[in-house]
């Protein structure tokens, strides 16, 4: 008996990959999986996400491991394209000493 399934990922507009119909992303399942995380392990923290899932996406990326870690590294340069973004927009510097600051002149 030969069976086909359909691999869970869905590609946004943006190009964000999400498992099933959740939000979760791909990065996010990969990188617990990484952690050391077994699929029980993902399930229980990412409710949303079906058992099964969870090992289709595993198993893909153990299949597909040079596809999905370019794709992961793709993510990783957007994100830090965009932290360089927001830090130049909103200098971070100090900002620890200004929220003390506000919370000591309100009393806190």
């Amino acid at each position: 008996m030969t069976a086909t399934q359909t691999l869970p990922l869905t590609t946004e507009a943006d190009g964000v990959v999400r498992v099933g119909k959740t939000r979760v992303t791909l990065d996010t399942v990969i990188a617990a999986f990484l952690d050391g995380a077994t699929a029980e392990e993902i399930a229980q923290q990412y409710p949303a996400l079906d058992l099964a899932d969870i090992y289709s996406v595993i198993a893909y990326y153990l299949r597909q491991r040079g596809e999905v870690e370019a794709y992961l590294r793709q993510r990783q340069e957007q994100a830090r394209g965009i932290r360089g973004q927001n830090e130049a927009r909103f200098d971070p510097s100090g900002v620890r000493e200004r929220l003390l600051a506000r919370r000591a002149r309100a009393g806190l």
